[in-house]
């Protein structure tokens, strides 16, 4: 009985990310260069695309690398819509800032473009996305942010597959302007 008790009154944890109409709960996570990125600071610029990637699951991820060179082919009209694109790549703290260094290295990020990593999972577990299971690491996730940080799009897959096609994203991006 005090055991259900203590889980009751733990931190609450999202479960499977923040919901459309909710508020994102605020971060703060590292770049590839060590900078300090915050999500209130990035939304207060205007809108974010928020990609959550699979990391190192042992590989690196077929499905996030084909992800995300849709989004970069598409980059011009995220800029159009003044939107910054903030990838979380989440992985063990031991391996995460090279395995992260080694899916960049051939994606020519634009400057609106943000790869953040996250080590230990503590930002994927807070958005209730750890896949914890061998050979995984986060569900794959895309939510659209407003500039108050409000979610406006969530698309959360509990596959490898089921990602958000940059357009479908677009139009969510477009029905906030």
């Amino acid at each position: 009985m005090k055991l259900a008790l203590f889980l009751c009154t733990a931190l609450p944890v999202l479960a499977l990310g923040p919901a459309i109409g909710t508020q994102a709960p605020d971060f703060t996570l590292k770049n590839l260069k060590g900078a300090a990125v915050r999500l209130t600071d990035e939304t207060a610029k205007g809108p974010v695309v928020l990609v959550v990637l699979r990391g190192f699951p042992g590989y690196q991820c077929p499905l996030c690398s084909r992800q995300v060179k849709e989004l970069v082919d598409h980059a011009s009209a995220f800029s159009t819509a003044k939107a910054r694109v903030v990838m979380v790549y989440p992985g063990p703290a031991d391996i995460v800032k090279s395995k992260g260094s080694e899916f960049a290295a051939d994606k020519n990020l634009p400057a609106h473009f943000e790869l953040l990593l996250d080590p230990d999972y503590v930002f994927t577990s807070l958005y209730g996305l750890r896949w914890d299971a061998p050979k995984e690491t986060a569900y794959p996730s895309t939510f659209v942010l407003d500039k108050t940080g409000k979610v406006v799009y969530a698309k959360v897959s509990t596959t490898h597959g089921g990602r958000a096609p940059a357009k479908e994203i677009l139009s969510a991006l477009a029905a906030i302007q």
